[in-house]
């Protein structure tokens, strides 16, 4: 059983580690050159938008796993290639329509942030150019969660490789040897993101064509699988739509604080992103087998698997608070070499060395309810988190405690989902018998 919970964790470890180390590049990039401050700010704000973007359709992935795993244990092929299908459809729709909605899109997202003139301005540079990735970085959402679904951790972390090696090389290329700035983020994003959709689609072709030849029918338009196709998405997208306006208020209310906060709280965060997505390696284990027991009706083996990911997801969180106690000022200065930020970021970094307990209890569950998806139950524990627990001690205490509260706010929004979806895991458990 270990092995086969580490045969999908490492590479999902290795290929999530990606992910935070590009934007580590990203903002050490920005963060060294001239002006340092407002270029972090500009990126932090245009990623803010962007994340209210994709991180609303990240159910494109999420669902796809659950139910592409619960068909590979029901020994139903036909039904996880149509899985495939409709997600790809939905997300082809949805990248076309952000496209043509960049304009409203755009005025709207900065009217939301908090920053500079200035800042705001390279941040629509940004956005303008990176918004034509929507349709092949949406469409990579649905094959990573597919190639999750089926068990297979190895081509999302080819995938993840060669997307990151080819935006990071992109990146130094445009900002470093020409000069470009943010704007050469976002066109090495764009180059990245498409190369990967053709890596994705030559790796779809050569391990799974098979599944090609058999009759497609009329599978795909199935209603009842198309009801809860829509249902399980719906459910995911409120959820995680909510987790977005979570993160990008606080990445707002920092910029009520100053462009030198903002840089602060933006690369205390990066840390943060470090170990979520370190942790979310068992996260995503979690999808693939917690489905794929409940697909072929094994309660008992799914008590023992959720049992070890908690496990082995709350040793790694341990060992990152540890590392962030000893070295956190040393990974600092690693991403910045402005003083003032650095000495800003200093002050805060004890929520970031207590944050990895509780956010990867809220991750793990997260996956294990994911894999079963349970999504009306993430809906409504998110919800809570959110609007009965994130906001209100954000209003409650952010005259007195000032920046500290934003860190307070993000805390209790961690435990209360980890707590949240522990309490209704039993349930969970009995309705997959």
């Amino acid at each position: 059983m270990n092995k086969e919970i580490f045969r999908l964790a490492v590479p999902n470890i290795l290929s999530n580690l990606s992910i935070p180390l590009l934007g580590l590049v990203d903002v050490a990039l920005m963060g060294h050159l001239e002006d340092a401050g407002q270029f972090v700010s500009a990126v932090a704000i245009a990623i803010g938008i962007f994340n209210v973007l994709y991180w609303s359709f990240g159910f494109l992935r999420m669902g796809t796993t659950g139910m592409t795993a619960q068909a590979f244990g029901s020994g139903m092929e036909q039904e996880s290639l149509m899985v495939l299908f409709r997600g790809i459809a939905l997300a082809v729709l949805v990248g076309i329509v952000l496209v043509g909605l960049q304009n409203p899109t755009i005025r709207v997202g900065l009217e939301l942030m908090e920053g500079s003139d200035k800042a705001k301005k390279v941040a629509m540079e940004y956005f303008f150019i990176r918004i034509y990735a929507a349709p092949a970085a949406l469409t990579l959402y649905v094959f990573n969660g597919w190639f999750l679904g089926m068990q297979n951790a190895v081509i999302p972390l080819v995938l993840s490789l060669a997307i990151n090696l080819v935006n990071i090389g992109a990146n130094y290329l445009l900002v470093i040897e020409y000069g470009m700035a943010a704007k050469g983020i976002a066109w090495g994003t764009l180059v990245a993101q498409y190369s990967g959709l053709t890596v994705a689609i030559f790796l779809f072709l050569f391990r799974y064509r098979r599944m090609l030849a058999r009759r497609l029918g009329s599978d795909l338009f199935d209603p009842e699988q198309l009801k809860r196709f829509f249902l399980i998405n719906r459910d995911l997208f409120i959820r995680t739509a909510c987790l977005v306006f979570a993160f990008t208020y606080f990445t707002s209310r920092s910029g009520t604080f100053g462009d030198e906060l903002l840089a602060a709280n933006t690369l205390l965060f990066q840390l943060f992103y470090l170990m979520s997505y370190f942790v979310d390696g068992f996260a995503f284990a979690a999808e693939s087998l917690v489905g794929k027991y409940i697909g072929s009706k094994n309660p008992e083996v799914l008590k023992k698997i959720i049992g070890r990911i908690l496990i082995f997801g709350m040793g790694t969180a341990v060992l990152f608070s540890f590392a962030y106690m000893v070295e956190g000022e040393s990974l600092l200065r690693l991403l910045s070499n402005d003083q003032q930020v650095i000495e800003q970021a200093i002050v805060y970094l004890p929520w970031v060395i207590l944050m990895p307990v509780w956010g990867t209890f809220s991750f793990l569950w997260d996956g294990i309810f994911i894999g079963a998806t349970s999504s009306r139950a993430l809906r409504n524990v998110m919800i809570l988190a959110v609007f009965a627990v994130f906001l209100p001690t954000w209003l409650l205490t952010k005259d007195s405690l000032g920046n500290h509260a934003l860190w307070l706010a993000m805390t209790l929004l961690m435990m209360t989902r980890g707590v949240g979806l522990a309490l209704l895991a039993g349930k969970l458990i009995a309705s997959s018998r």
